[in-house]
């Protein structure tokens, strides 16, 4: 295995050896040498277009632009660079000893985004990025032209993290139309970007968002620290980014949250937090994570308090429920029934009469069903996936009760643990919480509920031990931290809120001097 792992490393190696050297070739001074380079590399592609003209009072300038088709606006390269080179530029005078090149840079070329390159590899990432390439025969120097533009997706209402009230806006594809989403929200010039290229073949833009003087500079640099360390060929999506980054591997618990929404992540850059955005992604991740913001939604900072404390309160119900529904059921009917009234007790031995799998099987077949019929309403089209999961679900549960296969209580059970992990509002820590439920499940029925016990005091013990960059995933409530606690199990009112968390910020803490509203005494 190390032989193999070895010989793949040294491929490897020399693979981006002879690709970076490729590129670290200077440009040429004759421009139809450049234009064959660019060529030869590229494999003559036919979405990149090469456009070769005359330029000068006399025509005696031999210039070409170089774009991607589909990644630039034809309009703008247009109107701002062909007009501006082959109609202005014939009314400008190059006196004697005056670069044309510089000239064409300072003086005509009416593009805002514009920069110097004077290598190959410079020229292949602006390229394949968007920008248009202008190279000036004798010259070996170019000017990449800042006109990304082409097909995106747009900015449309978020699909999964849906809202009563507040913003309905959602990310897109595209890098920099969510950053601008983000700075639209935050009007301050102390938030930051900072974008590296990651991956050895896609070279794919990440940028990292902070706000300058309330994220931990620690936390900032273990970001910067962990990105530099990615080597590899592709990241295609966030999900690349957090599985190379995220503090544990062997955990069911996301250690890092991710949203689609930018008023969520500006909220979490507010408390001191870090965003990572993926050029391709319409995800943010946000790090550090703790385990109660999985149970915070944006609706939660648009409502008033005391219903945000009830619907927060209801999402923990429901997290336990999802977790241990089927395992108490099966626990208590095999184990324990004296736990149970008298009439129930017979009830349930009546339903169970005729029935020939004891409590865990039925339970098991009952869990694994639903599972099977959620996965299948998510991976078919959306006019028949919803249709297909509810009569699924009711036909296939008639009719095992109907054929003694289950009891008719056992559905009702699966059922509600089913609605209570859709109360979940984070669809990771939902799936964390259906791959627990299985264990729970074997012991119960393996120690009844001794072993449900068990399993939760082995899961505290788990979730204390797990961080998220350097921060306790269970803070504020291990480690308790009483000023935290006014937005963790329940939320204060606005004027509550007037510290960022103590272990995420560390520093301009304070955020808040309102003075609560008394209501004035009529005389």
């Amino acid at each position: 295995m190390r032989f193999f792992k070895k010989r793949y490393e040294q491929a490897s190696k020399e693979y981006v050896e002879d690709h970076v050297s490729d590129q670290r070739d200077g440009l040429h001074l004759n421009l139809k040498e450049n234009i064959q380079h660019v060529k030869e590399a590229l494999g003559d592609s036919d979405d990149i277009i090469v456009r070769e003209f005359r330029i000068g009072k006399d025509g005696d300038l031999r210039a070409a632009i170089i774009y991607t088709d589909g990644l630039i606006d034809e309009a703008s390269v247009q109107n701002f660079i062909l007009e501006s080179l082959m109609f202005h530029f014939q009314k400008v005078d190059v006196s004697a000893g005056e670069s044309p090149f510089i000239k064409l840079k300072d003086s005509v070329l009416t593009v805002g985004d514009l920069k110097e390159l004077t290598d190959f590899g410079a020229l292949f990432s602006s390229l394949l990025s968007g920008d248009v390439i202008f190279l000036l025969d004798g010259y070996s120097q170019g000017l990449t032209l800042g006109m990304k533009g082409g097909k995106d997706r747009g900015v449309t209402e978020a699909t999964v993290e849906n809202t009563v009230r507040g913003p309905k806006e959602a990310y897109s594809e595209s890098l920099r139309t969510n950053t601008a989403l983000l700075r639209r929200i935050i009007n301050d010039h102390n938030l930051w970007f900072e974008t590296k290229k990651l991956g050895n073949v896609t070279k794919t833009n990440v940028s990292i968002a902070y706000i300058k003087g309330m994220a931990n500079e620690k936390v900032i640099e273990e970001v910067r620290r962990r990105l530099d360390r990615i080597d590899i060929d592709s990241i295609l999506e966030t999900g690349y980014v957090e599985e190379l980054i995220q503090d544990e591997t062997y955990t069911p618990f996301p250690t890092i949250f991710h949203t689609e929404r930018p008023d969520v992540t500006a909220g979490n850059l507010l408390e001191g937090r870090v965003a990572i955005f993926v050029d391709g992604s319409p995800n943010a991740l946000v790090v550090p994570s703790l385990f109660v913001q999985f149970f915070q939604t944006a609706d939660d900072y648009y409502q008033r308090a005391d219903i945000t404390s009830l619907l927060r309160f209801l999402r923990f119900i429901g997290f336990f429920i999802a977790l241990l529904g089927p395992s108490l059921y099966i626990a208590i009917t095999t184990f324990h029934q004296e736990m149970l009234p008298t009439p129930l007790l017979i009830n349930l031995a009546a339903q169970r009469e005729g029935v020939p799998f004891p409590a865990f099987v039925e339970a098991l077949l009952m869990e694994v069903t639903f599972e099977i019929l959620r996965e299948a309403g998510v991976r078919m089209p959306k006019t028949i996936g919803q249709a297909v999961s509810i009569v699924g679900t009711l036909v296939i549960g008639t009719a095992a009760v109907d054929a003694g296969i289950v009891s008719a209580a056992m559905v009702i059970v699966v059922a509600i643990t089913a609605i209570s992990s859709f109360i979940v509002s984070s669809f990771n820590l939902s799936i964390s919480v259906r791959m627990l439920r299985f264990v729970f499940m074997g012991l119960a029925a393996s120690f009844g509920l001794f072993g449900i016990i068990v399993g939760l005091i082995a899961l505290a013990l788990h979730l204390c031990s797990l961080r998220s960059f350097g921060v306790p995933y269970m803070s504020p409530l291990a480690p308790f931290i009483a000023a935290d606690q006014k937005d963790a199990l329940f939320r204060l009112p606005r004027w509550g809120l007037f510290s960022r968390p103590r272990l995420i910020s560390q520093k301009n803490v304070r955020r808040e001097d309102t003075v609560p509203p008394k209501p004035r005494k009529q005389k």
